[in-house]
């Protein structure tokens, strides 16, 4: 397959369970690598790079969020943020701070020193969500970002997603629910490895409807990459 996603994009991938759509995640994340061709991320061929080296790309570019939160449970939800900047060779005023207003973008500017077992599901995908993008990544891969939310919280954490779409970096989530696939920009599905249609489409609001896994597109019409 090909794929090129750029600055600016916010691009869903669907397909049913078994099409890629994990594995797509993980090349595109650095955590996997491919047995033939290449992932170019901001110019640089990461199948040419040491472990390391891959390491701190992802670092320095990449933000990820999960269906599970990951939080680390002894921590505070600011210091939670916090552990994305441990290699950065911050200061830690300086990591507090931007700790701080990664969470206030979030809306949890005041529940920074709460730790998780004290917070919702919803406040702590918030939190994930923060620590994503505390370091201000080129990328931000979410996978099924909404699946164990209740559907109030589902539509705050799109709608957060939503706002973090600017010219600066790409926005991609992997998802079953049609609903969350509507909000992008672009709509990706997959099927047996190969991507079928690579579509623009105008994105809607997210308003959960507990949607089935995404069925596939079957206009013959339409592109194929």
């Amino acid at each position: 397959m090909s794929l090129d996603i750029c600055a600016g994009d916010f691009v869903s991938i669907v397909g049913p369970s078994g099409s890629g759509k994990s594995t797509m995640l993980g090349l595109l994340g650095c955590l996997d690598q491919p047995s033939q061709g290449a992932v170019l991320i901001d110019g640089n061929d990461t199948t040419i790079l040491a472990d390391s080296e891959r390491s701190k790309l992802r670092g320095d570019s990449i933000g990820f969020v999960f269906q599970q939160f990951h939080l680390i449970p002894h921590l505070t939800a600011a210091k939670n943020v916090e552990t994305a900047l441990l290699y950065r060779g911050m200061s830690t005023g300086e990591r507090e701070e931007r700790s701080r207003t990664a969470l206030e973008r979030v809306g949890l500017g005041k529940r920074g020193d709460h730790r998780p077992v004290q917070m919702s599901g919803g406040e702590q995908q918030r939190v994930a969500l923060a620590r994503a993008i505390v370091t201000e990544p080129l990328i931000i891969l979410a996978d099924e970002p909404t699946g164990a939310l209740d559907t109030k919280n589902a539509e705050i954490v799109m709608e957060i997603l939503a706002d973090l779409v600017d010219p600066t970096r790409a926005l991609v989530v992997v998802t079953h629910d049609l609903d969350v696939a509507a909000t992008a920009h672009r709509r990706v599905s997959m099927r047996d490895g190969e991507i079928e249609i690579d579509e623009v489409q105008t994105p809607k609001p997210f308003h959960a409807s507990r949607s089935s896994e995404a069925s596939e597109p079957t206009d013959p019409q339409a592109p194929a990459v």
